[in-house]
Order: C-alpha cells, then structure tokens, then sequence
C-alpha cells in the first residue's frame, strides 16, 4: 500500500472517530491515534492529519457540497463511512491543488470498496464526480510518491 492511502485510510479512520465522539476535541482525538499507533512513519502521520484538520476547518463548506450533488440523500441518513471518505475527498477536491482529481476520486472509490458496503464505491464515486475541483498543478501521478 502506498504512503498515501496508507495516509487517507488513518484520515478516514479519525475522522470517522470525530463524527462517532462530537464531544471529544480535534487535539484529543489526533493525540489518541498517535499513542495507539506509535509505529505509523512521520510522513504518514503528517499527510493523514494535514487531511484530517482540512476537513476539520473546511466542514462546513465541504458538507454542502456534498449535500448539493446527493439527490434524496440527506447527510443525516448516509452511511458514516461513506460520508467520511467523501469529506476526505471533496476537501482534497476543492482545496489541495497539488492532488489531481482523478487521484482524489480513484483513492476514495478503492477506500470505500475496502471500507464501506458493496454500494459504497458506486455512491461515493457518483457524488463525487460531481464536486467541483480546484484548479490543480500540473503533477505526476501522485502514486508515484508512494
């Protein structure tokens, strides 16, 4: 597995502890996972809780775009996970110039196929593909770092 899913998978992993804890704070959660995974690499660490404090910062913006583009789909009703990988990839969408769309979008569909249910990678990836996305940078395929 690749630094960065490896990265995305911890993200959704504390994000998805985020939205089950709403009393418990960002630093306190972050501060959890790094005593129960001491091993986890320091470049790991840092993508997965740049990701995780971006959703945290932007949620409210990445939310309704999220809720614009799901048709019949109230944000209450989604499935956590799916929810949670497809915050994580609409904030790499509108606000991370540097991660082409089309890395966004496969890494969100092979995550949800790997965490969510078997309708998971065909919901994620059709809301997704509606997301507007930042002007990106031209960059080599980004699995390319991994």
């Amino acid at each position: 597995m690749g630094l960065r899913r490896e990265s995305r998978e911890l993200a959704l992993q504390i994000l998805y502890a985020l939205d089950s804890n709403p009393s418990e704070s960002l630093l306190d959660v972050l501060q959890l996972f790094r005593e129960e995974q001491p091993s986890l690499s320091d470049r790991v660490r840092q993508f997965a809780e740049g990701l995780v404090r971006g959703v945290h910062s932007e949620r409210q913006v990445i939310d309704e775009a999220i809720k614009a583009r799901s048709k019949n789909w109230a944000l209450s009703r989604m499935p956590r996970v799916d929810l949670n990988i497809m915050r994580l990839a609409t904030y790499e969408l509108m606000f991370r110039s540097d991660i082409p769309k089309k890395v966004s979008i496969n890494e969100a569909i092979e995550i949800a196929r790997r965490f969510g249910d078997k309708d998971s990678p065909a919901f994620v990836n059709g809301i997704l593909d509606e997301v507007p996305a930042c002007p990106k940078t031209d960059v080599a395929d980004e699995e390319q770092e991994s």
